[in-house]
C-alpha cells in the first residue's frame, strides 16, 4: 500500500474512548488511575480539544497483537492468573481483572492512528494513553502489558511503510520498542533518556546499535541524573534531525513519558514542562521537515500526575498546531483536586527555557557533553556522518 497524504489544513486526529483513561494498577501502584482522564480535562480546560476530530479506536484483535506478542503470552494475559514466567503478577505487574482488555485497546488506539496517517485520513494523529514502551513480545515489563507504540509500527511495516522512525523522549529507555525492531533495518529508534546505570530498565547505552543486519538503526542517548533543560534539548537537537535526514522515514512515531519532568517521583531528571513543549513543537516539525507531515504521538510514563497533565495537554497542543503559553492558568480548583499537588499555570514556574530555544536545531552551548559524544561515536559513521567531540 502506498501511503496517502493528507491535506495540509486537515484536522488532527485525537484516537480516544473513556476506557482507554482506565489503565491502571490500583491507587497506591504508580502507574496509578487519573494521569489521563485528567490530561483530557485540562487539554478541554484550554480549549486544545475543539480543535480535534476524536475517533474511537478499532476494536483490538490478536491478529493486531500478534504482529508484536507471542500466542503464549497473549492466552496468559487472558486467562487473568499470575504467569511469573511472561512477567505476569509481582510488585510492578500485578493481575487486575479486565486490564488486558484495556491495555489491548490502548495498542488498538495506537494501530488506529498510525493507519489513519498512513491512509492520508490525518497528517497527525495523537493517543496519549499510549506510550507503554517496555512491553516486551513475550513479556509484561515496566508497568506495560502490550507495547502499542510497536504495534503500531508493526501494523505500519504490514501495510507497505518501508521506513519508519521512532522517537522516545521519555526518561526510561525504550527498551521493548528498541527489542521489537533490533535487527529490523526498516525501523530507526531513537532513545533519549536517563542512564540505565541508576534507572529502571538498565539498558540503552550508547553501545547498543542495533542487530547485525541493522546496525546504526537502534540509537540511545543516556544523560545523566539531574540533567537539565539544556542537557536535554540538546540532546534530541544534536542527534535526531541528522540521523531523520540520513534516514529519510516515511512516518516518525514518538512518544513523550512527562517523568523526565524535576518532580518525577521515579526518575532524576531535572527537565520542565516548558521544554517538554519545546522539544514537542520540534518534533512537529521534524515530521513536516522529513516525512511530510505524517507524524504518530503517543503519551508514555510519567508519575506525577500534575506535570503528566500539564505535559500531555501541551502534546496536545502541539499536534494540533495550536502552541498553548506556558503562563497560561490551570483551573481555579486544579491544585485541590490533585492528592499530589498542582501548578498554578501550564509551565513551570523559574522554567529557563523560552518557546524559541533552539529552534534551529543547533547545538547549545557549543560544545558537545559525554552522552552526545559516546552515542554520536557509536552510531554516526554508520550514516556517514560526522561523530561530535
Amino acid at each position: 500500500m502506498n501511503p496517502g497524504l493528507a491535506a495540509p489544513d486537515a484536522r488532527p486526529v485525537l484516537v480516544h474512548t473513556e476506557e482507554l483513561t482506565r489503565y491502571s494498577f490500583g491507587p497506591d501502584h504508580p502507574m496509578g488511575p487519573d494521569r489521563v482522564r485528567l490530561a483530557m480535562e485540562l487539554a478541554a480546560h484550554t480549549g486544545t480539544l475543539d480543535a480535534y476530530d476524536v475517533v474511537e479506536p478499532h476494536p483490538a484483535s490478536d491478529d493486531l497483537l500478534r504482529l508484536v506478542h507471542s500466542p503464549g503470552y497473549l492466552a496468559a494475559l487472558a486467562d487473568g492468573h499470575e504467569h511469573p514466567e511472561y512477567g505476569i503478577g509481582g510488585e510492578d505487574n500485578p493481575v487486575v481483572p479486565g486490564l488486558p482488555a484495556v491495555a489491548s485497546r490502548i495498542a488498538a488506539a495506537s494501530a488506529t492512528a498510525a493507519e489513519l496517517v498512513w491512509t492520508g485520513l490525518a497528517r497527525r494523529a495523537v493517543n496519549i494513553s499510549g506510550g507503554l514502551h517496555h512491553a516486551m513480545p513475550a513479556s509484561a515489563h515496566g508497568f506495560c502489558l502490550y507495547n502499542d507504540a510497536a504495534v503500531a509500527i508493526a501494523w505500519l511495516l504490514a501495510h507497505g511503510a518501508r521506513r519508519v522512525a521512532y522517537l522516545d523522549l521519555d526518561a526510561h529507555h525504550g527498551d521493548g520498542v528498541e527489542l521489537a525492531f533490533w535487527n529490523d533495518p526498516r525501523v530507526l529508534t531513537i532513545s533519549v533518556h536517563e542512564t540505565g546505570i541508576h534507572l529502571f530498565p538498565g539498558t540503552g547505552h550508547a553501545h547498543e546499535i542495533g542487530g547485525p543486519d541493522a546496525r546504526g538503526t537502534a540509537v540511545n542517548v543516556a544523560l545523566p541524573p539531574h540533567a537539565c533543560d539544556l542537557q536535554w534539548l540538546r540532546a534530541t537537537n544534536a542527534v535526531v534531525p541528522p540521523l531523520l535526514a540520513a534516514f529519510k522515514p516515511e512516518v516518525l512515531v514518538s512518544q513523550h513519558g512527562t517523568d523526565p519532568h524535576g518532580s518525577d517521583p521515579l526518575t532524576h531528571l531535572d527537565v520542565s514542562i516548558d521544554a517538554m513543549a519545546v522539544a514537542q513543537r520540534q518534533v512537529a516539525g521534524w515530521a513536516d521537515r522529513h516525512c511530510q507531515g505524517r507524524w504518530v504521538a503517543v503519551g508514555g510514563g510519567g508519575y506525577r500526575r500534575d506535570a503528566a497533565a500539564r505535559g500531555w495537554t501541551h502534546l496536545l497542543a502541539e499536534v494540533a498546531g495550536q502552541p498553548l503559553d506556558p503562563s497560561m492558568p490551570t483551573p481555579k480548583d486544579w491544585t485541590e483536586r490533585l492528592r499530589d499537588g498542582g501548578s498554578a499555570t501550564l509551565g513551570d514556574e523559574g522554567a529557563t527555557i523560552s518557546a524559541h530555544a533552539l529552534a534551529s536545531d543547533r547545538i547549545y552551548p557549543d560544545e558537545a557533553d559525554p552522552a552526545l559524544v559516546s552515542t554520536s561515536r557509536a552510531v554516526f559513521p554508520w550514516w556517514g556522518l560526522q561523530p561530535y567531540h
